[in-house]
């Protein structure tokens, strides 16, 4: 995909995770001109943090020394669950006291600028698909393998949307009937056991610690760390294979922490996957390494803002 041209170069961009909240002012371009960040401290009350974040848009644009007329709108991804209609986050779980708050409508009323809301995952794949691994595509599915697995999808250059304009959750495809119980109410989930949360579980129960250990172990050799890696691999691979065939998107971009430490590992599970099928045209789906990093969220929550006006 490409970036679009709007008569304004300028959007604000909102990455709110359960622990840092990131603000930045976007150009056109995808460049991030100023930006601040800070603690999200959720428990504090969902007022002070739309407070702060107020204020931390005004000290982006005077520092990149813009003014807030020349705003195009304003973009928000946050940890969902939330509800890009209403315009309410509706996270107790990594955002307590934040359940059900609406932050479209004061930040609209604030600045005067039309505002949106958007799973955080979904404003990644957007930066990603329009500035990062995923241009040129024209459907994009992004994975992001951290303490969970988060999932974007971007058909036609425009974030797909399920039943009442919910987010698909990709992390949550069973991989394996009867692995693991996820709190999402299966066993077995792609998230459950290929996340950085499933793999240290996996890893405390076979006495190696967490993630990081595992794959220190795994790295070194480790029997008992190869094992789990090898489970973790065999849950991308049938992910991918779910996505392959259900979407054939031309770009899976594969992102997180994990991901930027072991890319090579999981990148050839992908693509083991994708070059198996025999029900698609070979080589209509690539595997790629998203490459914005931590600046995914913002540049994508700003780009979705210009989208998101464009009839």
């Amino acid at each position: 995909m490409s970036p679009n041209s709007n008569s304004s170069d300028l959007a604000v961009g909102i990455d709110i995770g359960g622990t840092k909240i990131a603000v930045g002012i976007v150009d056109r371009n995808g460049e991030i001109l100023a930006r601040r960040s800070f603690s999200t401290e959720a428990a504090q009350g969902f007022d002070r943090a739309v407070a702060r974040i107020v204020a931390a848009i005004d000290e982006c644009l005077l520092e990149s020394g813009r003014r807030r007329a020349e705003l195009y709108g304003i973009g928000i991804g946050c940890a969902g669950p939330v509800s890009p209609t209403r315009g309410t986050i509706d996270n107790p779980y990594t955002l307590p006291t934040w359940d059900g708050v609406d932050i479209v409508t004061p930040l609209k009323k604030e600045f005067d600028r039309p505002t949106f809301l958007e799973n955080d995952a979904d404003a990644a794949a957007v930066g990603e698909a329009y500035f990062g691994a995923g241009c040129g595509a024209k459907s994009v599915v992004m994975l992001t393998y951290g303490t969970g697995i988060g999932s974007g999808v971007l058909i036609d250059g425009k974030i797909y949307r399920g039943a009442q304009g919910t987010h698909p959750e990709l992390g949550h495809l069973p991989v394996e009937l009867d692995g693991p119980q996820c709190y999402c109410g299966i066993h077995g989930c792609f998230e459950a056991i290929a996340s950085g949360t499933g793999i240290s579980s996996a890893g405390s129960a076979a006495g190696l610690g967490d993630a990081r250990h595992v794959f220190a172990a795994h790295s070194a050799g480790d029997t008992r760390a190869a094992a789990i890696i090898e489970r973790a691999l065999q849950a991308t691979r049938v992910a991918v294979w779910t996505i392959q065939h259900t979407l054939l998107p031309e770009k899976i971009v594969l992102g997180g922490g994990i991901i930027d430490d072991h890319f090579a590992l999981f990148a050839e599970a992908a693509r083991g996957a994708v070059a198996a099928s025999t029900m698609n045209p070979q080589g209509c789906t690539e595997v790629v390494q998203a490459v914005l990093g931590n600046r995914a969220g913002i540049v994508g929550a700003a780009q979705w803002a210009r989208m998101a006006q464009m009839k």
